[in-house]
């Protein structure tokens, strides 16, 4: 009976750790933000409010590669402008893996308002 509770017990613990690393990746492997607009982030693309390329391309570098075995470690992320505060606004920044190889990144605005650009990337 002691041996069976402590096989339960080391199960379930093995399980919840699983569980809560699973969810420790989730939480910080997210490709998603929202970035208000002020003039320390805001541009104009073609006569419209717009995120800053830097913003863009700083955030985008920084989430990439959260965690050692989610995504590549990139370094020189650049975007050609700023990003659109329009829903559905895409662009694509590219930036460089650790062997040199360039990855293009696909970027995308999934809500925006006159305060805010909520955007994604994939990875």
């Amino acid at each position: 009976m002691q041996r069976s509770r402590f096989l339960v017990g080391a199960v379930g613990g093995a399980t919840a750790m699983v569980a809560l690393g699973g969810l420790v990746t989730y939480v910080l492997s997210g490709t998603e933000s929202t970035t208000g607009l002020d003039r320390y982030t805001a541009t104009t693309v073609d006569g419209r409010p717009a995120l800053a390329a830097n913003i863009v391309a700083g955030r985008t570098e920084s989430k990439y590669h959260p965690l050692p075995w989610v995504g590549d470690k990139l370094s020189g992320v650049t975007c050609p402008t700023g990003l659109k505060a329009v829903a559905g606004a895409t662009l694509t920044c590219t930036g460089k893996k650790r062997d040199g190889e360039t990855v293009e990144i696909p970027v995308r605005v999934t809500k925006a308002d006159a305060k805010s650009v909520t955007w994604t990337f994939e990875r």
